[in-house]
């Protein structure tokens, strides 16, 4: 039987949180991989402001979180890692990479079912890259992450100790591979066989819809590998490439206010203030 989860989950999640974003946020200022052309303070108010929103509207509507129903699974029984006698370990294991893929996927489905990409546009808006960019999400897209993750816990039956486990590794992969950090070229290439690097996952923030819509992995690289989404760099180079998506080009659209209307707003009244403004959705390679 797993341990029992601790009532201070959400302590404990933040204590992460807190810590590995003031650790990338110091690497970012000591090692920049690429000069800042926006201020912080034009950008970090909007991005930590709709973090703060995700973090209240789903403590709101699912209290006890991801975690509180893999609880709830655990003592119905539900799932088939309760169909065998798991060492601890392994089932551990099992429940961090199914959990990984089906991440993996859902960021694919965003990417290319229109609806869904409204939605995840805001996150790839950002103007700059950096450790706020990994908490910079439409809380409907937090919602509809927060209720697949429900989905996919019930067929699975992961423990509370996995899916805690793995919504601690989400986060703090989320701002390491969305920081604006360098490492040297040998760790990162030998890095990257391992865990999304901060270069890898750039490339996936790029102007360009194929570099866009490629490395969609957050923790784990392979599934990239196995389905063939993944790219080794960016055609313009790190310090070349282009951050963001051509229709939110002001920086009006760093507020918190229209970074929330952005889903909404058809593509008429985008901001196309760059000549090389293109359609937003998606669109098939």
């Amino acid at each position: 039987m797993a341990p029992e989860i601790s009532p201070n989950e959400p302590a404990i999640r933040l204590g992460f949180f807190l810590g590995v974003f003031a650790l990338v946020a110091l690497w970012e200022q000591l090692t920049p991989r690429r000069a800042r052309s926006i201020s912080r303070w034009q950008r970090w108010p909007g991005n930590l402001g709709v973090a703060l929103l995700d973090t209240l509207l789903t403590r709101i509507i699912a209290p006890t979180g991801a975690v509180g129903f893999a609880m709830l699974a655990e003592s119905r029984g539900w799932g088939a890692l309760h169909f065998v006698a798991w060492p601890t370990w392994l089932e551990l294991l099992i429940a961090l990479l199914c959990l990984d893929l089906a991440i993996y996927l859902q960021h694919r489905a965003f990417h290319f079912v229109p609806a869904l990409w409204r939605l995840h546009r805001m996150h790839h808006a950002d103007l700059e890259f950096d450790v706020t960019t990994g908490a910079r999400f439409h809380p409907l897209e937090i919602l509809l992450s927060l209720a697949i993750k429900f989905i996919v816990i019930v067929p699975l039956g992961a423990s509370s100790l996995a899916v805690l486990v793995f919504e601690i590794a989400l986060n703090a992969t989320a701002m390491f591979n969305h920081g604006n950090v360098r490492l040297p070229a040998s760790v990162e290439r030998a890095l990257r066989w391992l865990v999304v690097t901060p270069d890898m996952h750039r490339v996936h923030h790029s102007v360009v819809r194929r570099e866009t819509d490629s490395n969609f992995g957050f923790n784990f690289p392979w599934w990239d590998h196995v389905f063939g989404t993944y790219r080794p760099q960016p055609a313009a180079g790190y310090e070349g490439m282009t951050i963001g998506l051509h229709e939110f080009r002001s920086p009006r659209e760093l507020r918190l206010n229209r970074m929330l209307t952005q889903p909404f707003r058809d593509e008429q009244a985008l901001d196309t203030t760059s000549s090389a403004a293109k359609p937003s959705l998606p669109k098939e390679n």
